[in-house]
Order: structure tokens, then C-alpha cells, then sequence
């Protein structure tokens, strides 16, 4: 692998690799640093709430598209796909023309296919706008997080993904209270017709955010992504391993926050817990404050006792919590598990950022985050179907199983990559 040198310009450190206290808070935070965190943060949480409308009423498309809980799966899966491939071409983009430039598309991209969601009169129709949604959303993430990567300091770097990868939460609590609001007076096409709110951010992003210094020296010297460099050395052993923890993570995660909505709301002869709008929109948003505060606090775990160690915690104690909260049926328990499922079952994700930014070198950095993070989507993407397929003959809740498996697996497997705490960006 291309060891990062030292980048003095940005660090006094003379090379040191840097830590910070445990739970510090960054001083001294820069405007660059504040705005690519703002840019970075407001995309990842509009496009949570893009992605999250359709979970929150996939009961009304349902009935209106007369489809089974398998069919919505598989929309789901199609969705997830498109992030795969949207993730490598963003990431593309992004080492080639800029962070910035790419983060401002890959919203649009979504912002607008979402939106477009409204004027499905069909399957196909609804099944195109979602694959086009995914490839923006598998931009967004690439884009930001080699933004953020890029222009903080190493000792505040997981903070700051942390919190950026926080917003993700912000913003599925966004869309409950859209669709609480917006749902029962005009109708679930009007829901689809909010996502093409985040395109205004694009024209903030364009006249504050500025492109990172390393990104410009690179630049400058002509640098350019080689693609080969993808398959040589610990480039190629860390990629491989990454991507299938990833995979392995993310099979839990989105078969289980993608039907976690359905498993509250719809009847229990669908396989659900028959919950009411309002207190599935209550347990929803108490299960999202749980996951805000395992994004952010996994920042501040990894810049004080390194990215392995909470990444592998997060993962087995939510591979222990996931088969309790789909086999209990009572509403108190499932609002007392919800934030600690959120917490651990999700909160794990901040650390990807963190770990994928520090073991590829600068000029594939991009491209390679995009790659393993949405290779590793993709191929979880048959979690939503697989969920859905099993929820017709056993319920959402045992279906949960598979998720407790792929969660435990991805924690072993974070076992095998090197440990990048304090390692200093080219």
C-alpha cells in the first residue's frame, strides 16, 4: 500500500502520527473545516430523508401498486444496486474533477429522482426513479466523506466523519415528520414531491465549500487516478477485506432499518406489530436519537481508543440486541430496545468513513472509498428482498435473524485491517 506521507501544510506535527484526549472536542476548527463539514453533513441528511419516504410508507405503495412485502424488497435491493455503481462513478468524478463538484451532482441526482418518484403509475416506472435515487445516493457518501477526510486534521478526523455520517439520522427523523405531516392531508405522491428540497443546498455548496488543499496539490502536479493501483499490494488485501465487511455490515443494516418501519406499522397478519401512524412515527424518531448518538459518539471512541476496537463492539453487541427486538412484541419493549438497536446497529458506520479514508492513497482515495464502501452496498442489496421473502411465511421480526448473523461475521472480519488512528493524508 502507498503509505500517506506527511502532510506539514495542513499539520504542525512534523510527521507525528496524532491522537487526541479521549473525547476531546476540536479547537480552533477552520472555516474550510466547518463548511466541508456543513456540506457534507446537510447532503448525507437529505439523502437519508430521500431514501428513508419510501420505507415510511411503503404500506400505501402497497396497496396502490397492489404489491407484496417481496416486490417492495426487491425496489429496495434495485435501489441499493444503483448506490454500488453511483458510488465508483462519483468516486471517479471526484478524484478527477473535484469533491465538490461531484458532491453538488450526486445531489441533484437523488434530489430529483425523488422527487420524479411522484409520477410513478407503475412498477417499472417507480423501479427506474429508485435505481437513478440510488445512484445518487452512493455518490453523496463517497463524495463527502473524501471532502471531510481530506481537509480535517488526523486527531479530529473521526469527530468529524462521525458526525457527518450522524446527519444520516438527522435526516431519516426528517422524512417521519414529513411523512406525518405531509402523508395524511395530500397523499403519499406529495411525500415523493419534498425530496426535491435538497437540490437548493447545491447552490450554498457551490459558493462556500471549498475544494480540499490536498486535492488541489494533487491537481496541480497532474495526478491523475490509476485504476490498476487498486489491485497491487495491501492496497489490494486492505480493499478486499473491507469491502466484504462492508457488505457483511450493510447486509444487516439495510435488511433491518429498511423494514424496521414496516415491522411496526403493518398489520400482524403481514408480519408486523399493527402500531399506529402516530406511534410508529414516535418509535421511529426515539429509535433515531439512539442512532444520532452512535454516529457521533463512535467519532469520539475511534479518535481516542482507535478505529478497530469500537467498530468490532458496535457490531457484536448489535448482533446480540437485533433477535431480542424482533421477537418481542409488546410496544414498551420495542420503544426501549429501538435507540439501543439504533445505537449499535448503525452507529458503526462512522468508523467505515474513518477506516476507508486512511488505507487507500490520495490519488485513488476517492474512487477507492467508493468502490469498497458500494461494492460492499451492493451486494448486501438482496438483504431487503431476502427480508421481505422470509416475512411472508415466518414475520419481519424472525427474519431479523439473518441481520444478528451478518452483523457478527462483519465484526470478525474488522479484526483483519490495520489499525490507522493518527495516520497523516496525501
Amino acid at each position: 500500500m502507498n503509505s500517506p506521507q506527511p502532510n506539514r501544510a495542513n499539520d504542525p506535527s512534523d510527521g507525528k502520527p496524532q491522537t487526541a484526549p479521549a473525547f476531546s472536542l476540536p479547537r480552533d476548527v477552520t472555516p474550510a473545516e466547518r463548511r466541508t463539514l456543513i456540506a457534507g453533513g446537510l447532503g448525507w441528511l437529505l439523502d437519508a430523508m430521500d431514501v428513508m419516504l419510501f420505507s415510511l410508507i411503503v404500506g400505501y405503495l402497497l396497496r396502490e401498486f397492489s404489491m407484496d412485502t417481496r416486490t417492495a424488497g426487491f425496489l429496495n435491493s434495485l435501489t441499493l444496486i444503483a448506490s454500488a455503481i453511483g458510488g465508483f462513478l462519483f468516486g471517479f468524478l471526484a478524484d478527477r474533477i473535484g469533491r465538490v463538484r461531484a458532491l453538488m451532482l450526486s445531489i441533484l441526482v437523488y434530489s430529483l429522482s425523488s422527487a420524479a418518484c411522484a409520477f410513478a403509475h407503475t412498477i417499472p416506472q417507480l423501479a427506474f426513479f429508485r435505481f437513478i435515487l440510488g445512484l445518487g445516493m452512493g455518490g453523496e457518501w463517497t463524495t463527502a466523506a473524501a471532502l471531510i477526510a481530506e481537509t480535517w486534521r488526523a486527531e479530529h478526523r473521526g469527530k468529524a466523519l462521525g458526525l457527518m455520517q450522524s446527519a444520516y439520522a438527522i435526516g431519516e427523523a426528517v422524512a417521519a415528520l414529513v411523512v406525518a405531516m405531509v402523508l395524511p392531508h395530500y397523499g403519499w405522491r406529495a411525500v415523493f414531491l419534498v425530496g426535491v428540497l435538497p437540490a437548493l443546498a447545491v447552490f450554498w455548496i457551490q459558493a462556500k465549500v471549498p475544494e480540499p488543499e490536498l486535492w488541489k496539490q494533487r491537481a496541480r502536479l497532474g495526478s491523475r487516478p490509476q485504476l490498476t493501483s487498486l489491485l497491487r499490494g495491501e492496497t489490494l488485501r486492505n480493499g478486499m477485506i473491507a469491502t466484504t465487511m462492508n457488505a457483511f455490515a450493510m447486509f444487516g443494516y439495510w435488511g433491518l432499518f429498511i423494514w424496521i418501519p414496516g415491522y411496526l406499522s403493518l398489520p400482524v397478519e403481514q408480519g408486523g406489530r399493527g402500531l399506529s401512524l402516530t406511534k410508529t412515527t414516535t418509535f421511529f424518531l426515539v429509535l433515531c436519537a439512539g442512532k444520532w448518538l452512535g454516529y457521533a459518539l463512535f467519532g469520539f471512541f475511534a479518535d481516542a481508543y482507535g478505529r478497530k476496537r469500537p467498530y468490532f463492539a458496535y457490531l457484536v453487541i448489535a448482533a446480540m440486541l437485533v433477535p431480542i427486538y424482533g421477537l418481542v412484541h409488546t410496544p414498551f419493549w420495542l420503544l426501549v430496545l429501538g435507540p439501543l438497536v439504533g445505537f449499535f446497529g448503525i452507529g458503526f458506520f462512522s468508523g467505515f468513513a474513518a477506516i476507508a479514508s486512511e488505507i487507500f492513497p490520495g490519488e485513488i482515495r476517492a474512487t477507492a472509498m467508493g468502490l469498497s464502501y458500494n461494492v460492499g452496498r451492493g451486494l448486501s442489496a438482496v438483504a431487503p428482498f431476502a427480508v421481505g421473502a422470509l416475512a411472508i411465511h415466518y414475520g419481519i421480526g424472525p427474519a431479523f435473524m439473518m441481520q444478528a448473523a451478518a452483523y457478527l461475521v462483519a465484526a470478525l472480519l474488522s479484526l483483519l485491517l490495520p489499525e490507522t488512528r493518527g495516520q497523516q493524508l496525501t
